[in-house]
């Protein structure tokens, strides 16, 4: 049995390591030995205990000081750099790298002649230059690339040994979703998760409460509460009565068990999302959703059947859509059913055995 060597940059709450969460959960339960190689204070902190599991953790913030953020990065490329290299004289052994940042992992399992495998979580094509590098990187050295979208896979010049694998929900998170199609739509309660980064449409979400003054807003935000007023305070905004801001939460469930419809509304011409994560939390939680026209989070939405694809540049067409599916019981109905119909294509016994075949 293969022993499979994780390695994850910065573990918060996002899609990437909820993906590797069940990935790892799935992994364990085929009975493979796993070391998780990340930083503290995330969703993954949640496999601590779990059998044939060795949780190694180094302490990792994200910094807004781009020459801090630097530093910090580079020390910790060092530092799994070595990890990694140690595993030279283990047999049998596979480095598995989750997204393309911890680069010093990748180099230094294919120095001590193991297998690695990527799994690629990012569209590197539509950020920076560095994000651009490391996906060169990741092309030169990785035995095996999982992408997690044709849309994805699409921007990849290597056409060798890489792999389509949509990611899926833990069973888990699952259990916890009460899909009830009557409640929601009673709820007229619109939500949106995100961050502060100004191509994930935070201000334009925050514009859309103040012109849908007849319903319920919230916005999670994948940062800290310091953060968040510090952003509200330099963009000039405040909030309105129907909109509520939270910040960074251990469980999104409740979130979804009380809300009509989910947003995403992540700006194309800045960022496109490789698979859209919440989107899928929605569809299983029997919620419509409306998402962007292109990316892999649009080969999940079908115009009219399951949400719709609108960009956030036509904010006046998203606007009426919100209206037309909040005030029409027969539509809302049929988009929930097929939302909930939608996300058990996804389901993580596929996504697992497909990764397990490649690693």
């Amino acid at each position: 049995m293969k022993h499979i060597v994780c390695f994850h940059l910065f573990n918060d709450y996002s899609g990437s390591p909820k993906v590797l969460k069940t990935v790892i959960e799935g992994l364990l339960e085929k009975g493979y030995n796993i070391d998780l190689v990340t930083s503290r204070g995330g969703v993954l902190d949640e496999l601590k205990g779990k059998d044939n599991l060795r949780l190694r953790q180094y302490n990792y913030k994200f910094s807004r000081n781009i020459a801090m953020r630097a530093m910090r990065y580079a020390w910790v490329q060092l530092l799994v750099f070595f990890m990694a290299l140690g595993y030279m004289f283990k047999r049998n052994t596979v480095i598995y790298i989750n997204t393309i940042l911890p680069v010093g992992a990748a180099i230094g399992g294919r120095m001590a002649c193991k297998k690695v495998v990527y799994h690629y979580h990012e569209n590197a094509k539509a950020k920076s230059t560095t994000y651009r590098i490391l996906a060169k990187i990741m092309q030169l050295i990785a035995s095996d690339i999982i992408c997690v979208s044709q849309y994805q896979r699409s921007f990849l010049r290597r056409k060798k040994r890489v792999h389509i694998v949509p990611n899926a929900l833990c069973n888990s998170f699952v259990e916890r979703l009460t899909p009830d199609s009557d409640r929601a739509f009673e709820a007229k309660r619109v939500l949106m998760l995100g961050s502060l980064k100004g191509y994930k449409g935070t201000d334009e979400f925050i514009t859309l409460a103040k012109r849908m003054p007849q319903y319920k807003f919230e916005l999670v935000i994948n940062d800290s509460q310091e953060n968040i007023d510090k952003y509200l305070k330099e963009k000039n905004i405040t909030p309105t009565g129907n909109l509520t801001i939270y910040p960074r939460q251990e469980d999104v469930t409740p979130f979804y068990n009380r809300a009509s419809l989910v947003l995403n509304l992540s700006n194309k011409e800045l960022f496109i999302e490789t698979f859209g994560l919440t989107a899928l939390e929605a569809m299983a939680a029997g919620l419509p959703v409306i998402v962007p026209t292109v990316g892999g989070i649009a080969e999940m939405v079908t115009d009219g059947e399951n949400g719709f694809k609108i960009d956030v540049q036509e904010l006046d067409k998203i606007e009426k859509a919100v209206e037309d599916i909040l005030t029409n019981g027969k539509i809302y109905l049929s988009l929930s059913s097929n939302a909930l119909g939608k996300s058990k294509l996804y389901y993580p016994k596929q996504m697992i055995e497909h990764i397990a075949k490649v690693l």
